[in-house]
């Protein structure tokens, strides 16, 4: 039978989504925990490998197992035993046997968060990336909308990017205000490592008027990453929505 998950992760302290020797990742506590309840080896796919100190609204991961299973009681066990890492299970449900979290993905969605203000936080600190110089979210939207379609993203595509190409379709990209923060907002089937760090990085050189709109506009045709801007941190970044 297979089973889906519906997580929330706070990243900070986790190597990523994937299991790791060096430290402990989300699928590892997650599958240390289906083996107590179930008591069988159990392997997690996700829907998406988030890096370091990235976290998530909606990650969706799915197992198999031979064992008939309560999806209410699993989820309460399951919460139990990951605590006191910041994991919670919001959801289980067994689903057919042709879904799959990764590949039946149709959209992902992240959101990228920046507080642009003066001072650095507190409550919010490694939930956000403080920017303390003023940003014109305008101009900074203006560009991002160029990067809707399909494109080659090599500028913003990380060098350790194990994906076959740089194509990739940008369905929807917003940055608005909100308060004190200014809130990205990317749509995609599927994204290349770091590619929306590295989008929302360079959006901060237009945004504190570094750049010109037309400058952006060079950097990302000519497919090179060492012509984008920095790779904005991991703590901003969430695993906001996907749809199947």
């Amino acid at each position: 039978m297979r089973y889906k998950l519906v997580i929330e992760y706070d990243g900070t302290s986790f190597c990523g989504w994937q299991r790791q020797q060096s430290r402990l990742s989300i699928q590892q506590l997650i599958e240390e925990a289906l083996k107590i309840v179930l008591k069988e080896e159990i392997t997690l796919f996700g829907s998406g490998r988030t890096d370091a100190g990235v976290h998530a609204l909606c990650q969706v991961a799915h197992f198999d197992t031979i064992t008939e299973v309560n999806p209410y009681k699993l989820r309460e066990s399951l919460n139990a035993l990951v605590r006191p890492h910041p994991v919670s299970i919001k959801l289980v449900e067994q689903v057919s046997d042709d879904f799959h979290a990764r590949f039946g993905a149709k959209k992902r969605t992240y959101i990228y968060r920046i507080l642009n203000t003066p001072y650095p936080p507190s409550l919010e600190k490694n939930r956000v990336w403080w920017y303390r110089h003023p940003l014109d979210v305008e101009m900074m939207n203006n560009a991002a909308q160029l990067l809707i379609g399909k494109h080659d993203f090599s500028t913003f595509r990380a060098s350790e990017c194990q994906a076959k190409s740089p194509i990739k379709t940008l369905d929807f990209i917003s940055l608005e205000k909100q308060g004190d923060e200014i809130v990205m907002t990317i749509t995609a089937k599927s994204f290349l490592h770091h590619q929306v760090r590295n989008i929302i990085g360079t959006l901060t050189l237009v945004g504190s008027q570094k750049w010109t709109i037309d400058d952006f506009k060079k950097a990302f045709n000519s497919c090179d990453r060492k012509a984008g801007g920095p790779t904005a941190p991991a703590e901003g970044l969430y695993f906001f929505n996907i749809e199947y």
